[in-house]
């Protein structure tokens, strides 16, 4: 089996992609990307107004991801990337041989209580509904780990470094 060498830390809001995605980074000492700073601007004001993006939408910031990605794991950096990822659809754009799907995943009511104690955030806690209808959590054939988000992080980062 080809050797991880990107992760890309996936789940709805509130999953805490961010903070596990920053401190598995930097556990590893490879490259962090958040991928909500690829989001066009008209993306941005989409979300911020409580409307869901739409797969025309995401295409254009996933292929910017997958490019990122691509030009990094090309040149022999490996990465860790926050992007929410919720469809196969989506994480077919990020697939290669080389990368691990990390879904976090909770329960709606965690997830829900994290968004409500956010602050300057763009996604609203109104729109976890649409995207836990969205979400297709990643099945047996594809590479990728799932583990509680229960867990604190440190414990999700601990988990998800000894699988590497």
């Amino acid at each position: 089996m080809t050797p991880v060498r990107a992760v890309v830390v996936m789940g709805v809001a509130g999953c805490g992609k961010s903070t596990v995605a920053e401190l598995l980074a930097e556990r590893l000492g490879w490259e962090l990307l958040e991928g909500d700073g690829l989001h066009p601007a008209t993306n941005v004001e989409r979300m911020s107004a409580g409307i869901p993006l739409t797969d025309d939408d995401r295409a254009p910031w996933l292929a910017a991801i997958a490019e990122w990605m691509r030009e990094r794991l090309d040149a022999g950096r490996p990465v860790v990337v926050a992007c929410s990822a919720l469809a196969r659809r989506y994480r077919d754009v990020l697939r290669r041989d080389d990368v691990l799907f990390l879904h976090l995943s909770g329960t709606p009511e965690l997830l829900a209580e994290r968004l409500s104690s956010r602050e300057h955030h763009f996604m609203k806690s109104g729109m976890l509904q649409s995207q836990l209808a969205t979400l297709e959590p990643p099945a047996g054939d594809e590479r990728q780990l799932t583990l509680d988000i229960a867990e604190p992080p440190l414990i999700l980062v601990a988990r998800a470094a000894s699988a590497l």
